[in-house]
């Protein structure tokens, strides 16, 4: 990882740079409401954001969401969004963010992370099957 990156929770300020960061992933119009989802994540207590920096710059970051489960004693981490920049990939910072989210999860007593990750995100299936993440191919959603 690069020497001068480092890890820190997002905050409001952070919006302009994680919009960008959306629209490289195809999620473009965030901007406008990106402040209030801020908010939102450091209102609630079962949802993080870090941001990675490089030279004071954000180039990545990682929310992720702590999900109680019923049926098993430990509870699940789901990544919900993850993004390195384009300019800043394969420099460890991707890896960095996601040792944090890993420690996290397990201070919060999460025995597995799972991650949704769109079938055209060949690259970033690669990294997390580096990382120790194992398919699990069915995925349905409903818009409401």
């Amino acid at each position: 990882m690069s020497d001068n990156c480092f890890c820190r929770q997002a905050v409001t300020h952070d919006a302009s740079a994680l919009a960008d960061l959306l629209t490289q992933l195809g999620y473009p119009g965030t901007a406008d409401f990106m402040v209030s989802k801020l908010n939102a994540i450091a209102n609630d207590a079962a949802a993080t954001c870090w941001v990675a920096e490089i030279n004071q710059q954000v180039v990545g970051f990682l929310s992720l969401h702590i999900i109680p489960q019923l049926a098993l004693a430990g509870d699940f981490a789901r990544i919900s969004y993850f993004c390195i920049d384009e300019t800043a990939r394969n420099q460890g910072i991707g890896n960095a963010l996601l040792q944090q989210a890993e420690a996290y999860a397990r201070e919060q007593h999460c025995d597995r992370m799972e991650v949704h990750c769109h079938q055209r995100r060949v690259d970033a299936h690669r990294f997390y099957v580096r990382e120790g993440f194992a398919e699990s191919p069915k995925y349905f959603i409903k818009m409401l």
